[in-house]
């Protein structure tokens, strides 16, 4: 049976298994909108593409499926990029349907006219346009081959408007088959060999193609061998922050103690990540090209071992089928690093334990603290960036896979996107978005989508008037010249309500227990307001030591 172009996109979508797609709808790609009318794949309908962008982003993060997005041409296409950065920058799964001009227009700048392949080339593993009906099934499935391959990444293919309504008969592919690449048994020996002859290993998990078996594998192989582990940037959940073996993120804010034992290792087993710029502490933590402590890099793209490091062995595996078979092997009965990983773990607990006092009535340490109870290990948490995000990354013990949606890219504006596609894949877990005011602000109307869709999500909103990091950096190299940092804010609590949702404003500790319980139980989208003081814009520092110590350098 001869079926459009737009119904042959939406079986092919089917056909490897996709649930819902988040989209802004566009003229460009009716017919596709048409044959989702009829489908049993639930269709999200978003604010702005961005939203959208990142929303398929963290599906993609939370499940190792790519994220579908669907977006109009043009304008449409270049919003949605900065989802599409997000996904390759943290190695994300993800596919972005971009409606496109008819074929016969090409080259001619017709309206909203965008070449792709040159506008997403150095941001998506491929990008594609699909000009004929019959060759759809072969394209998608393509697509989802490369988005989840070696090194994820975003896929990106254009529809041209008048293939969508041409008509052709052609089955649907079957679901995509994922290589999983392994190291050899002579790989493995090697690498348990040049172990066992260090004497202050340190491994450092990280990346993306992590399940929850490679994450408890991982677990059970640094308790086999006594190691100490530690988890890169944003990718804390890779390592239950209580296990005896854990040692902090390597990340921004790093545990001074934990940089420490990192500088004075003598092999670092990176396993999964790409050690980039926020964990190497911008590139100064291992020597380039050849670091000074021996590296066993581990990564499923042979294309990322020695891009930037050169590896004293090279392991081209995804994690866990490098941690399945160094399982297979012998521990050491005594390693010459006995009680590291144990000191390593006790350091983590004295830093992420701490209370500091900031300035203001409202104190992150206990409410933090206070969640980390009320909420359980099985909570969802996003954010995006912002100093905020500071009290998660130090004070949150993540426990359980699956339970953290960050950008390592850095993005502003991620958390609520993040936190809508993370409640539609488990509406039965608590989710979390934690929000500065300046974040929430990028996406904020997401809120809408969330009401809409049904996603009862709690956003956090750290409200300090201010973009901070960016005036932490100000005060540090030009104190007192507060220049295009400063933010008047609406009443977050009254945006929520307005749409339908639940909002409180929270001005004291005490009051945001009770206020966050009535969130919970609202049953709908909530916001709270959180009043933060301006001066209370580091756990360690206010702003006002920051531009004193600004002034006292000559600065």
């Amino acid at each position: 049976m001869k079926k459009t172009g737009g119904r042959l996109i939406v079986d092919a979508l089917a056909a490897q298994g996709v649930e819902r797609v988040f989209c802004i709808p566009g003229e460009s790609y009716l017919a596709v909108l048409d044959a989702l009318h009829d489908s049993a794949i639930q269709t999200v309908v978003c604010r702005h593409e961005g939203g959208a962008a990142m929303m398929a982003e963290a599906h993609g993060k939370l499940t190792g499926t790519p994220g579908v997005c669907m977006v109009t041409r043009g304008p449409g296409a270049t919003n949605a990029a900065s989802g599409v950065h997000v996904a390759q920058q943290d190695s994300t799964p993800m596919v972005l349907l971009i409606g496109q001009i008819e074929r016969g227009m090409r080259g001619r700048d017709a309206f909203q006219e965008v070449d792709y392949t040159h506008v997403f080339g150095t941001m998506a593993k491929w990008v594609a346009e699909i000009d004929s009906p019959d060759r759809v099934p072969e394209m998608i499935s393509r697509a989802f081959h490369v988005a989840c391959s070696g090194r994820p990444g975003p896929v990106v293919l254009a529809l041209p408007e008048d293939m969508l309504v041409e008509e052709a008969e052609v089955a649907a592919a079957g679901p995509a088959v994922i290589a999983e690449p392994a190291a050899t048994p002579a790989t493995l020996a090697a690498v348990a060999a040049r172990l066992k002859a260090a004497k202050n290993p340190v491994v450092i998990a990280g990346g993306s193609r992590w399940t929850a078996d490679s994450r408890a594998a991982l677990a059970r192989f640094v308790e086999a061998w006594d190691l100490p582990v530690a988890c890169s940037f944003r990718r804390q959940m890779l390592v239950d922050h209580l296990h005896p073996n854990y040692a902090g993120d390597v990340g921004l804010g790093i545990n001074p103690k934990l940089l420490e034992r990192l500088q004075g290792a003598d092999l670092v087993l990176l396993l999964g990540g790409r050690l980039s710029e926020v964990p190497s502490q911008s590139y100064g933590l291992l020597g380039i090209p050849s670091p000074e402590a021996a590296l066993i890099h581990v990564h499923p793209g042979a294309e990322e071992l020695g891009r930037v490091y050169r590896p004293e062995i090279a392991v081209n595996a995804t994690p866990g089928a490098f941690l399945d078979g160094l399982l297979a092997l012998d521990a050491p009965a005594a390693p010459a690093w006995a009680g590291s990983a144990a000191a390593a773990h006790e350091a983590f607990l004295a830093w992420s334990g701490a209370s500091p006092v900031v300035p203001g009535p409202v104190q992150m340490a206990p409410i933090m603290a206070w969640l980390q109870e009320r909420l359980g290990p099985d909570a969802i948490v996003t954010n995006g960036a912002g100093n905020y995000a500071t009290w998660i990354h130090r004070f949150w013990r993540f426990r359980t896979f699956g339970s953290q949606l960050a950008p390592t890219s850095g993005s502003m504006g991620y958390g609520l996107p993040a936190a809508v596609a993370a409640k539609l894949a488990h509406p039965e877990r608590p989710v979390v978005c934690f929000a500065g005011d300046g974040c929430f602000q990028m996406t904020g109307l997401e809120f809408g989508t969330a009401v809409q869709a049904g996603a009862a999500v709690v956003v956090v909103v750290v409200d300090n008037g201010m973009y901070g990091t960016i005036r932490m950096h100000q005060e540090r190299e030009y104190p007192g010249r507060v220049s295009g940092t400063q933010l008047a804010n609406p009443d977050f609590a009254a945006f929520a309500r307005a749409y339908g949702g639940h909002g409180e404003t929270v001005e004291r500790t005490e009051d945001f227990a009770p206020a966050m319980d009535r969130a919970l139980a609202a049953g709908v989208p909530a916001i709270l307001h959180v009043k933060l003081d301006p001066e209370a814009l580091t756990p360690a520092r206010s702003l006002s030591d920051i531009r004193a110590a600004a002034v006292a350098a000559g600065r």
